[in-house]
């Protein structure tokens, strides 16, 4: 080194100290990318989302190594669309296709077919960073697991539908609760209008009968005058069936329920109902023998099979296929017939005919609804069915449709004893009695009529409008030997007459007159004798309270 160099020995000093400081700036900024870089693959392994990037172009050039882990196909290139789930594969690249397109965000829930063979739900999501310009530099996008929130999503989803069903479900029941009980409130009304209607018919009726009976037993009038009586009393007759269908209706109806063999009925039956309905429907009867016996009116049952069987023919003009059948049924909870779960047996009376409109069924048990012309029909049928079912502690449900027939199903309790086979009772007029009837009703003309029925019968009749009056009567000497007395009327009822005290020391025969039927626990014990009669029935309720009571020499003894 000479003299000259020295001058230039701080620049080289100086170029050389800065040399190393920028190698050693260099290693620093080197170690600080790479430990910024390791700790970036840190942060995205370490994440539970997949963390990715993509080129403006939409081809994906990194993908974190959980998209292998999770799918077991590379995540980088074209690729990465292997691991989609094949039913959602398209329309999570038609979502990327049009944010890559719009340069919006990437928003897309999807399923991945995993390595494991298990579609899971994933949420993808992306952003793209842009230049000053507004040009896209890059994509930056993550993928997240949202299995276990979409199958809790579904689940809820399933869970409102099923909610909303059941709500919906729920409803309808109310409504058609709503309407069944407003149905029955209205069946109720008008089964209290039509029970105390009949009752005064039934008044009215009594006289009625009981006069024109009295008159042909005499031979009243001449040959032109006696058909007349005749018509009379059978027209009063039909009067009288037409006001039991009333009360059946009103569940008002007296009835005599006993054991019944459905089969023996039918069967009873068959030949009377193929009359009934000509030749051109055939008439088809099932019924096992060894059913249990029903408890029931077999009078009215038949009644209320035959008026079935005639609507039937009514509805199968051209012919057809009529079926009465009886069986077993065991009722469980929300069953059509609305009846405690019980076993009962089953009476059907189904057709081949014409059927029912729905507003036509829901209207069919009123009573004097009728679709048949004016003169074919009273339009009790249905009701008295009904009425009389109801009573007996069973149902009855119709089922129709235009053109499909008609199916009515009679819902009938079952007997604590077996059928016991019994021909028909026909009145049988007894022997003409002697001594004095107290008799008492507080219609004048009931009254009179029945009082020459029982001074035709041989007594000495004693009358009293009132329960009252006829105590007082019995209070001023009078010594009857028998009491026929009405049983609702105003003030004291014939019941509360037949159990006071005078009565009861005098042990007197009684028999209880009704235009409908009580309740059997009030007037048990006594002869009950149904408005209207006649003479001969009148006869035998009297020999049948004087065989019931103790002292028998009350009637004729004297």
């Amino acid at each position: 080194m000479t003299k000259r160099d020295l001058p230039r020995i701080p620049m080289v000093v100086e170029r050389a100290l800065r040399e190393a400081r920028e190698r050693h700036a260099a290693r620093e900024a080197a170690a600080a990318l790479a430990a910024s870089e390791a700790h970036y693959r840190s942060a995205v392994e370490l994440n539970p989302q997949i963390v990715w990037t993509a080129l403006p172009s939409g081809e994906v050039d990194h993908m974190s190594e959980r998209w292998s882990l999770w799918t077991g196909h590379d995540g980088s290139g074209p690729r990465w669309v292997d691991g989609l789930h094949e039913e959602d594969r398209e329309m999570a690249l038609a979502a990327w296709r049009q944010a890559i397109a719009t340069g919006e965000p990437y928003d897309v829930e999807y399923r991945l077919r995993m390595r494991s063979g298990e579609a899971r739900w994933v949420r993808s999501r992306a952003y793209p960073r842009l230049d000053a310009s507004g040009e896209i530099l890059k994509w930056y996008g993550t993928t997240e697991d949202t299995n276990e929130r979409k199958l809790a999503e579904d689940e809820l989803v399933r869970l409102n539908e099923t909610l909303e069903m059941r709500i919906l479900e729920r409803t309808a029941e109310l409504v058609c609760a709503q309407e069944a009980l407003r149905q029955s409130q209205k069946l109720e009304a008008m089964g209290q209008l039509t029970g105390g209607v009949a009752h005064d018919f039934n008044n009215l009726l009594t006289p009625i009968i009981g006069s024109l009976d009295i008159l042909q037993r005499r031979g009243a009038g001449d040959e032109r005058t006696r058909p007349l009586i005749e018509g009379a009393l059978q027209a009063a007759e039909r009067a009288k069936t037409l006001v039991q269908r009333l009360l059946a209706f009103a569940r008002r109806q007296p009835l005599q329920p006993t054991s019944v063999d459905l089969a023996v009925l039918i069967e009873g039956m068959a030949d009377l109902i193929a009359s009934t309905c000509g030749p051109r429907i055939q008439v088809v009867t099932r019924a096992p023998h060894d059913l249990p016996a029903a408890c029931a009116d077999a009078n009215q049952i038949e009644m209320a099979v035959l008026n079935l069987a005639v609507n039937a023919r009514d509805a199968m003009p051209e012919g057809g296929r009529l079926i009465i059948s009886a069986s077993l049924d065991d009722i469980g909870d929300d069953h059509v017939s609305r009846l405690p779960p019980a076993r009962y047996l089953r009476l059907t009376v189904q057709d081949s005919g014409i059927g029912m409109d729905a507003e036509t069924l829901a209207r069919a048990i009123e009573p004097f609804f009728s679709t048949k012309g004016i003169g074919k029909g009273t339009g009790l049928g249905l009701s008295m069915v009904h009425g009389l079912t109801a009573q007996l502690g069973g149902s009855l449900a119709l089922e129709s449709a235009q053109g499909a027939g008609t199916r009515a199903d009679l819902w009938l309790p079952l007997a604590e004893t077996a059928a016991v086979p019994a021909g028909k009772v026909v009145p049988e007029e007894r022997g003409l009695g002697k001594g004095t009837v107290l008799l008492v009703d507080d219609e004048q003309l009931v009254r009179v009529s029945t009082a020459e029925m029982l001074t035709d019968l041989g007594y000495m009749v004693v009358p009293a409008n009132s329960a009252e009056a006829a105590l007082a009567l019995l209070g001023g000497g009078i010594q009857p030997n028998l009491l026929v007395t009405d049983n609702l009327m105003p003030g004291m009822t014939g019941v509360e007459l037949a159990l006071s005290a005078p009565i009861r020391a005098m042990e007197m025969p009684v028999v209880l007159m009704s235009g409908y039927t009580e309740d059997q626990r009030t007037t048990a014990g006594f002869v009950r004798l149904n408005k209207p009669f006649r003479r001969a029935e009148l006869a035998n309720a009297l020999a049948k309270a004087v065989q019931k009571t103790p002292v028998n020499e009350t009637l004729g003894g004297k």
